[in-house]
């Protein structure tokens, strides 16, 4: 099975994807001729071969002639419905694009009909995302993998005005991936097109073992002196997953502890920064301690590579004086994010495929209860009408 794995070691933008995969073999003339398979008329294509921190790499930039000032959804799901992409290409391409929206709908407080996209609705990112996508298409891969994401840091000015690195859409289309702020004074490394592909392309860390076939990097548009300013990709080879009926399995590591003198306040608390310090999840178990004492057992589920920083995070910040720890393997079913537009407003869904193919669909709670509250209407009604929308 062929796959691809991103490396975005100095970031991810839509220019970095289309640079790493004209390096790992992606034809030129598919570059070339994006513009026209999009029925975007007027665009130039440069492709340049410069180097960062002394990697060679391939630069992809387009030159857009003057366009309207951001667009809506809508006219974005037209452009990909005019183009010639394959039907599966261009159904992540608009999962793409309502990933974003939904996020900007939510973060402005509106409704994703109202929302004027600007940097990700330009023509360059258009032809970055649908690009990206259709371009990972051609070169036979079936899924993608991503390492580490190297946010940056300061702050970087937006059509919102300035705002931190990474900015709210950025970081919240990032939400599941691995992320490291810095290095220091690196401005901005990944952008809302980079995150967005993340988004709705990566399948989660890469596997343990693959056979790489080959690898290539993309530039991005700042040249540090003391560092590569690259994407890498690397496609690769991994053993088919097994298809009579077993599901694939990945390691896991659980970390236990017993707390008996820790109040509600605390343990809630500890829970708190284990997730935000990479737990994949965290439970709470009543417990009966010696001498009847009531306490609770915190069980903490992990990446291994992961779990000696979280036992660290256990020690130091829990009372406990011990931590044990299970290594074992889990199942878990594909999933992936889905927004609709309920009452007028965006909810989240997360959509579980099922071993026999079918699908089971969920909204998150906490957009039906803003939704709610937004409108003054009890939970159990908009609860009702997200479960039938989808």
């Amino acid at each position: 099975m062929r796959i691809a794995i991103f490396d975005p070691f100095s970031g991810i933008a839509g220019d970095m994807c289309l640079g790493a995969l004209l390096d790992v073999g992606l034809d030129p003339a598919f570059i070339d001729g994006l513009p026209a398979a999009l029925r975007l008329e007027g665009v130039g294509v440069r492709r340049t071969r410069v180097t960062r921190g002394q990697i060679a790499s391939w630069k992809v930039d387009f030159d857009i002639p003057p366009q309207p000032h951001g667009r809506h959804l809508k006219h974005l799901v037209a452009i990909v419905e005019a183009s010639e992409a394959p039907p599966a290409v261009k159904a992540k391409a608009v999962e793409a694009f309502t990933a974003i929206t939904a996020c900007e709908a939510a973060i402005h407080g509106t409704t994703v009909e109202r929302v004027h996209l600007h940097e990700v609705g330009a023509v360059d990112a258009i032809l970055d995302i649908v690009g990206t996508i259709w371009g990972l298409e051609r070169l036979g891969v079936t899924r993608v993998f991503s390492g580490p994401v190297q946010v940056g840091d300061g702050f970087v000015d937006t059509q919102h005005g300035r705002m931190a690195v990474p900015t709210a859409a950025t970081l919240r289309l990032l939400e599941g991936q691995v992320l490291r702020p810095g290095p220091d004074g690196a401005g901005e490394l990944t952008t809302p097109t980079g995150a967005v592909l993340l988004r709705v392309l990566s399948a989660g860390s890469p596997p343990r073992a693959y056979v790489p076939i080959a690898s290539g990097f993309g530039a991005g548009t700042k040249d540090f002196p003391d560092r590569a300013n690259t994407l890498r990709v690397i496609l690769a080879d991994v053993e088919a997953e097994p298809t009579a009926g077993a599901l694939p399995r990945e390691p896991i590591t659980v970390l236990s502890a017993d707390l008996d003198d820790a109040s509600g306040e605390e343990v809630g608390a500890l829970s708190g920064r284990l997730r935000a310090a990479g737990a994949l999840d965290v439970i709470i178990l009543p417990s009966i301690m010696k001498k009847g004492r009531p306490g609770s057992r915190i069980e903490v589920l992990v990446r291994p590579a992961e779990a000696d920083a979280l036992e660290r995070v256990l020690l130091l910040e829990g009372p406990t004086i011990g931590v044990r720890r299970t290594e074992g393997t889990r199942v878990v079913l594909p999933r992936r994010e889905e927004s609709r537009v309920v009452s007028g407003h965006p909810v989240r869904f997360k959509v579980v495929t099922m071993p026999d193919g079918s699908e089971r669909a969920k909204p998150e709670f906490d957009d039906v209860q803003a939704v709610a509250d937004r409108l003054g209407r009890p939970v159990r009604e908009v609860l009702d009408e997200a479960r039938k929308s989808f």
